[in-house]
């Protein structure tokens, strides 16, 4: 079994979703989690982490983009809870047998063609 450090260097570069869900992978079956990683699990603990991350503003209200009065501790939360919910996510994709990556450009493209910028552009005041 490979003792891999999972800290992130000071300087890494963005990680890509294959290299998350290679580590993913990697981190499951060295721990034997593998077994109880089926879909149904895994989308359990996904709806459960997004609960977790809903929690966070539950009591909050409107906040304004980039958290400028969010504490150290607050957006640290954030950030542990959000990458809960994105790991789950690469995981759930993986043992399903799709690219993530691939479905979300084509899902992007898709919306882009559902809601073109002249419909949008002609509704503003």
């Amino acid at each position: 079994m490979e003792n891999r450090s999972y800290e992130p260097e000071k300087n890494a570069k963005d990680v890509s979703l294959q290299e998350l869900r290679d580590m993913l992978a990697e981190f499951a079956r060295v721990r034997g989690w593998e077994q109880y990683h089926s879909p149904r699990n895994l989308l359990l603990a996904l709806v459960g982490e997004v609960g977790e991350l809903s929690e966070i503003f539950q009591w909050k209200g409107e906040v304004e983009r980039g958290l400028p009065n969010w504490s150290a501790a607050e957006r640290e939360h954030l950030e542990e809870e959000v990458s809960d919910v994105l790991l789950y996510l690469v995981r759930l994709a993986d043992v399903c047998g799709l690219d993530l990556g691939h479905a979300a450009l084509s899902k992007l493209v898709k919306n882009a063609n559902k809601y073109p910028v002249a419909a949008f552009a002609r509704a503003l005041p």
